[in-house]
């Protein structure tokens, strides 16, 4: 895979949004390390349960096949959903970039649920999360904003702005339209990676606890030295830390995490993160195979995993569909990185729905929760052009 991959990001802007381009099969996933843009479908892959995917992703690759070695995607939240992976016609290790153009806003914008509805939704949680008998450790619940533009928004636009901060990896995934008409999107700014595979290679980059940046820099550096030593957070943290290590341990001849997590930073959050690596004793366990076991982590579910799935099914009002699965890549040889798929928007046509969680502890506080999620959705805002977050 590596002749398709490719660093840096070229400067100079061009105009190739246009009108006829907005509804072919493109991907994009560009990170600060690499980049790559694929057009066109040759195949599909049946889609499936995330259990299954391992399977599937071994039997398209053993069939003989032209054209690219590769199938790009993305993977639902829900682990019981089917996916949306496929063989490119092309790759590129240069992604084309598109002007810089702020989309136009018409209407309100909805949140749902609203601020209040979510506080509420939380509260509910934290009482069941301090029973004495909960089954739960942490949930994570979530929320999101629908708003329209007054042209269809093409999502190369979308991730063009959202491109602008360096720290993320930047997508734009093809998914599943939910009615006939323009084709849908995923378009996101991830800063976490799930796992990245190369050869017996594993890492994962976990991200849980989070803090919005200020402009302000004494402002900013007294957040995230409040993150640093917040109780709270390094609990929320520490769940998806001893997860994603218990998980990689039996596939591995040695797993390595850092002692203590470090502060990660995007343009509008801090975030704890932990850096994990791992040897895998069988060479032949794919990238496929490790989505299938990792996803979804507490960081966006909660644990432990299936309660916490069940409530999120109960919570929340709009369905996450591709919100906080995985986009990414595997090849014929079982490599491949996939990111968590947050930060991110559903594009059709002119709705696009933005979305935001936040990890639910016993000590978590409404109010706070709602604050992070309103944080979290700034990236997105800003690159619609909206710098406020307060009505919602």
């Amino acid at each position: 895979m590596n002749e398709m991959l490719a660093s840096g990001v070229a400067d100079e802007m061009t105009d190739t949004a246009t009108a006829g381009a907005a509804d072919a099969p493109y991907f994009l996933l560009r990170s600060p390390q690499q980049a790559m843009e694929a057009h066109g479908v040759r195949a599909r892959l049946p889609s499936g349960a995330t259990a299954t995917l391992a399977g599937r992703v071994a039997a398209f690759f053993a069939a003989p096949r032209s054209g690219p070695r590769l199938l790009v995607g993305a993977v639902p939240f829900d682990p019981e959903q089917g996916d949306a992976l496929y063989q490119p016609d092309q790759v590129s290790g240069q992604p084309t970039v598109v002007r810089v153009e702020t989309p136009t806003l018409v209407g309100d914008v909805l949140a749902q649920p609203s601020a209040d509805a979510y506080a509420q939704a939380v509260a509910a949680a934290v009482t069941e999360l301090q029973r004495t008998d909960c089954p739960l450790e942490k949930v994570v619940l979530a929320r999101s904003l629908r708003v329209t533009t007054a042209q269809p928004l093409h999502p190369r636009v979308l991730a063009a702005r959202l491109g602008k901060d360096p720290s993320v990896a930047t997508y734009v995934v093809p998914v599943p339209a939910a009615s006939a008409g323009d084709a849908a999107w995923l378009v996101g700014a991830t800063p976490e990676l799930l796992v990245s595979r190369r050869g017996d290679h594993v890492l994962s980059h976990p991200l849980a606890g989070s803090a919005r940046r200020s402009a302000d820099p004494a402002e900013d550096a007294r957040a995230a030295e409040t993150l640093l030593a917040s109780a709270k957070d390094h609990d929320e943290h520490r769940h998806v830390v001893e997860a994603i290590v218990a998980a990689l341990a039996p596939l591995c001849h040695h797993v390595e995490a850092q002692p203590r997590p470090t502060l990660h930073a995007t343009a509008t959050m801090w975030h704890l993160g932990t850096r994990i690596h791992g040897t895998l004793k069988d060479p032949s366990v794919s990238s496929a195979a490790l989505v299938a076991l990792l996803h979804p982590t507490p960081a966006v579910c909660g644990t432990p995993r299936q309660p916490a799935l069940e409530l999120i099914r109960q919570a929340e009002p709009v369905a996450r569909g591709f919100y906080a699965g995985a986009v990414g890549w595997t090849d014929a040889q079982g490599d491949g990185d996939w990111y968590v798929a947050i930060r991110c928007a559903r594009v059709q046509g002119t709705e696009v729905r933005l979305y935001a969680g936040a990890g639910i502890v016993a000590e978590s506080q409404p109010d706070l929760e709602v604050a992070e999620t309103a944080a979290k959705f700034m990236a997105l805002l800003t690159a619609l052009g909206v710098h406020d977050v307060r009505p919602f």
